[in-house]
């Protein structure tokens, strides 16, 4: 071996100098190459290190590499070690958990347990195959084969639907069991240790199962007549609740009641009270988690425990409903009672409890939807109520004490209306209330025009023929071809047909401001909007709501309807006839007035006291008033009298002003401008007119009298002028500074000058001619 290795090292030295030799022949070849043998060392020695370098680095990774080998190698003995372990473990527990005596018997009962389960797994897969994918694939590939084969589709369909069905139901059962473990739906549910684990994997299982249902349905097209689906664990947790609410509500129970609808109602709500904070508390971490990373999380009744309970709920709730519906069709008190309640059910379950159907945008619909619109039970519901209505509207009319003036029901300063128009006004309300759940505009409009505004109509049209006979009876043809009674005659030309005016006045005024106040109401507001909206969209002349077209619902509301002026409101049209009827009576009142106080101061125009030159013997002594005028300032008192407690401030203060102006041009021409008057005459007639401007502002407030006879009033400060002017003090002038000779000089010069001097008296009312005129009736210028 020496001798080999010998050998063998002779052999490489040798090698090495053959190459060496080659090298060098190699780079130098003439004379001329020795030049370059400092540079080719240069290059030896360089290339040298660099092998030296990798030899080294070369030499660090085998010595990290036997490291890791031996690292590796140990590791490989602890996991040998290990597994021994465990496997001695496995067989252990394999005995225990298969009762077996062998390790060889327990793998063979294991491996049959594990191909249970792996059976289970394909099944499960398979029927989801088939739901998820098998039957879409067919429907979605019939069209485009022009729908053939259509027995094969179906036959899958239902094929996979017995699967599913079969499924649904080995879980359900299962999740039954675990039910009745944990006492549901007893009071003392509990939920702990493998219970909890128990309930919670039987609930994913359904979940799981239902998962291609609910995807499918949340990714097909909505529709409002698609109901909801339940959640599977629900559907089964909620069958003992539906037990019970069969045994109260389905039965002989003195709880089933036809008349008593909220007695199940209130029933639901109680059970949501109930079990509410069990599935906050245990079911909803279980949806947010199986839901959170999908479309699903996004609608309320799937992710949301309490929407998902309601959810569940509803079907009972609907069966009873319909089943009572059939039952109480031709019954219209239960009717309208069951449908009120209803709508108070929806209220509460949408603001109380939040729950919106599954459709965030516009809402849940509700029940009362449902029976009014998808089953069509609302022109029954619409008719039932227009009747009882009419029903209570005539009643109010009927009653003895309708039409009689109501003192004690509004503000003392305001106009009183009579009991009727407000008993009618309280009616009216309750309708608002009664419709004012409903979700549906075609019924709300339909609800207003043919209840609300109907009934207006009604009482405006009593209003105006109660006008109008008011108007006959007091006409000479119409006491003629009616054969009133003196009695009736004399009442209605007294405060009896004041009485009669105002309590028209006051009803329609008292409607009106009601109507007025309606429209600034957010329920009518929002619906006007919206019947603006639909009004403008409507370019086809389409039915607005239910049979009413725009023009017909415009010539019920509002002829704003439709227009892009932002004005107008719902109750338009029935205001503006109120107030115009209102208007009317208004107009008719002052007449009345007129008529009777001209009548009255006939007597005063006839007498004729004014030129005369006796004069009373006590000048401190108050003139009395004429007797000819006791009759007037009477009517006048109990006129005002009466006005001032039936009528507001703002139309007595209108009716009182035209009835002074009549009073002020009676007088004037019958009275001033016909008499020439001396100073007693002047003293009197001025009497007489202080005493019917006391009688004014005994009612009204100060200076209203003067206020309404403004010419009259400047014609008495002509008249009552001085003949002479006495100097006070320095001689300046009193207030006047004028005397009737100047006066009468001035007036009569020129219109300018006769304007100068009115100014100067502070009147404003009377012009040139007529102060002329006034003047002239003084007997001392008489001309």
């Amino acid at each position: 071996m020496e001798a080999f290795a010998q050998a063998s090292a002779n052999n490489a030295h040798i090698e090495r100098d053959i190459r060496v030799e080659d090298f060098l022949n190699d780079k130098i070849q003439t004379s001329a190459d020795l030049v370059t043998i400092d540079t080719l060392l240069e290059d030896v020695k360089k290339q040298q290190i660099l092998l030296q370098q990798q030899l080294q680095e070369a030499k660090t990774s085998l010595d990290n590499a036997t490291i890791a080998s031996k690292n590796h190698a140990q590791e490989l003995l602890r996991h040998a070690q290990a597994f021994e372990k465990q496997q001695s473990d496995i067989d252990r527990r394999l005995l225990i958990v298969t009762q077996s005596e062998t390790s060889d018997d327990a793998v063979i009962k294991f491996d049959k347990s594990m191909e249970s389960l792996q059976r289970l797994d394909v099944a499960q897969g398979y029927i989801e195959l088939l739901t998820e994918n098998l039957v879409n694939a067919l429907k979605e590939a019939q069209p485009a084969a022009e729908d053939a084969a259509p027995h094969l589709v179906d036959h899958v369909d239902r094929t996979c639907q017995i699967l599913w069905n079969q499924m649904k139901d080995a879980f359900a059962t299962g999740f039954e069991a675990t039910l009745k473990k944990i006492k549901w739906p007893g009071k003392d549910v509990t939920l702990e240790g493998s219970l909890e684990k128990e309930w919670i994997d039987g609930v994913r299982k359904l979940l799981v199962l239902q998962e291609p249902e609910l995807k499918a349905r949340d990714n097909a097209e909505k529709s409002a007549l698609d109901e909801p689906l339940i959640l599977l664990p629900l559907e089964v947790m909620t069958k003992p609740l539906e037990l019970r609410f069969k045994y109260h509500f389905e039965g002989d129970r003195p709880t089933n009641k036809l008349e008593k609808p909220e007695y199940f109602l209130s029933h639901i709500v109680g059970l949501l009270n109930t079990y509410d904070e069990f599935f906050a508390i245990y079911l909803q971490p279980i949806l947010r988690e199986y839901l959170r990373n999908t479309n699903l999380a996004l609608t309320s009744i799937y992710i949301d425990s309490t929407s998902a309970l309601i959810t569940a709920l509803l079907p009972m709730l609907r069966r009873k409903i319909f089943a009572l519906l059939a039952q109480i069709a031709d019954k219209p008190q239960l009717l309208s009672h069951l449908i009120h309640e209803l709508m108070s059910f929806d209220t509460s379950l949408r603001e109380e409890w939040a729950y919106d159907g599954g459709n965030s945008m516009e809402g849940w619909k509700g029940l009362t939807w449902e029976v009014l619109v998808k089953n069509s039970w609302f022109a029954r519901w619409l008719e039932v109520e227009k009747n009882f209505a009419l029903s209570r509207y005539q009643t109010i009319i009927e009653a003895p004490e309708s039409f009689e003036t109501d003192y004690d029901s509004v503000d003392a300063n305001a106009t009183k209306p009579t009991y009727a128009a407000i008993r009618v006004n309280d009616l009216l309300e309750t309708i608002t209330d009664r419709y004012r759940p409903l979700t549906s505009f075609q019924q709300k409009v339909q609800f207003l025009i043919d209840i609300q505004i109907a009934i207006f109509d009604l009482f405006h049209a009593r209003l105006r023929d109660s006008l109008s006979a008011y108007q006959t009876l007091t006409s000479s043809i119409g006491r003629n071809l009616q054969g009133a009674s003196r009695e009736t005659q004399a009442e209605l030309r007294g405060i009896g047909g004041l009485e009669r005016l105002c309590r028209i006045y006051g009803s329609a005024e008292y409607l009106e401001k009601k109507m007025r106040d309606w429209s600034d109401d957010v329920f009518f507001l929002e619906l006007w909007d919206e019947l603006q909206d639909r009004a403008r969209l409507n370019t086809n002349n389409r039915n607005l709501a239910g049979p009413m077209s725009v023009s017909h619902v415009a010539e019920r509301t509002s002829s704003a309807v439709g227009s892009e002026q932002d004005t107008g409101a719902l109750f338009d049209e029935t205001a503006g006839a109120y107030r115009h009827l209102r208007i009317r009576t208004e107009d008719i009142l002052q007449d009345k007035l007129i008529t009777s106080f001209r009548d009255t101061l006939r007597p005063y125009a006839r007498i004729n006291p004014w030129s005369s030159l006796s004069t009373s013997s006590d000048p401190s002594t108050p003139l009395a008033l004429s007797a000819e005028l006791d009759t007037s300032v009477q009517l006048l008192n109990d006129s005002l009298s009466f006005l001032s407690q039936a009528l507001a401030q703002a139309p007595l203060r209108r009716i009182t002003r035209q009835l002074c102006l009549s009073m002020q041009t009676f007088l004037w021409d019958s009275v001033l401008m016909r008499y020439t008057l001396s100073a007693a005459g002047i003293a009197q007639f001025t009497r007489d007119i202080e005493i019917i401007w006391q009688t004014i502002n005994h009612w009204l407030g100060q200076q209203q009298g003067e206020l309404g006879m403004r010419k009259l009033k400047e014609a008495l400060v002509l008249l009552n002028l001085p003949e002479k002017i006495e100097e006070e003090g320095d001689g300046s002038a009193g207030e006047v500074g004028l005397g009737l000779w100047e006066v009468e000089k001035r007036i009569f010069r020129d219109n300018e000058s006769a304007r100068e001097v009115l100014e100067e008296l502070g009147l404003e009312v009377l012009s040139e001619p007529e102060a002329r005129n006034v003047l002239e009736r003084r007997i001392e210028l008489g001309r």
